[in-house]
């Protein structure tokens, strides 16, 4: 073993574990993460780190905390773990399908913000590019691959980034992820397509750090975030619902804002 697999191996086994305590939500109430209900529905604003689903991984995840105030609970849509914002759930079997129709009717509309690598100036740019699965959990663009349509409209330029809203008509894995990488504007901090951590000395003149420490990410995931989430009650009456950015999207628009020349 070399000693670059060594230190390597000793990092995983020491301060992963650590890390992993420092970006994954604790102490989660759940009423708190909550932006619209009614008898049918709710609509939450998922933190960052935590699964949509159960999984092998995690023990905490959305549908687990929302059986704690709900009987029978049903996640209508995914978010990636990573991704922030409105995640929609249904009470009944009844709202269940009825969205669940919405959706494969693309009567959904779907409102992301992003900030991606670059100054791209963008409106209502349609990506229209079919995605395919790869056995690793990734997805790569391919005739082969399921249909798969975004719309990108840039919302303010900035020193290096640009923050970008993002509609996606079908709702294929890493959708906006891949699409935007495909555009070169692959999203900040989202180094599986490409996208570079946000380092708050690439925008700050004259920063300086401490004195034998090493300038850490100001987020630690990809900067993604479900903005917003429109769709009909069952009542037929549509509802647009918006999800405040979390506090780690809000610290990065902060410092491109402070930081614009």
């Amino acid at each position: 073993m070399s000693n670059l697999d060594f230190l390597t191996r000793r990092f995983i086994l020491i301060f992963a574990p650590r890390y992993e305590r420092l970006v994954k939500p604790t102490n989660i109430n759940f009423k708190d993460l909550i932006l619209f209900e009614d008898d049918d529905f709710i609509v939450i604003n998922k933190p960052p780190f935590i699964s949509t689903l159960e999984d092998r991984v995690d023990s905490v995840n959305i549908l687990t905390l929302a059986r704690e105030v709900e009987p029978d609970p049903q996640v209508c849509h995914r978010l990636d773990k990573d991704t922030s914002g409105a995640l929609a759930i249904a009470k009944n079997p009844e709202a269940y399908r009825h969205l669940s129709i919405q959706y494969e009717n693309r009567e959904v509309t779907k409102t992301y913000h992003a900030v991606s690598d670059g100054v791209h100036h963008f409106e209502n740019k349609l990506m229209d590019a079919a995605i395919a699965k790869l056995s690793d959990g990734t997805v790569k663009i391919s005739r082969e691959g399921k249909p798969a349509q975004t719309y990108f409209t840039s919302i303010r330029n900035y020193k290096a980034y640009t923050l970008i809203k993002c509609n996606p008509i079908t709702g294929r894995m890493h959708q906006i992820r891949i699409h935007l990488t495909l555009l070169k504007a692959p999203i900040t901090g989202d180094e599986t397509y490409g996208g570079k951590p946000f380092y708050v000395s690439s925008v700050k003149r004259n920063f300086h750090l401490k004195k034998m420490t090493d300038e850490q990410p100001l987020m630690k995931r990809m900067a993604l975030h479900a903005f917003s989430l429109e769709f009909a009650l069952l009542s037929e009456k549509k509802i647009a619902v918006e999800a405040p950015y979390p506090k780690d999207f809000k610290a990065l628009i902060k410092q491109l804002e402070d930081n614009l020349r």
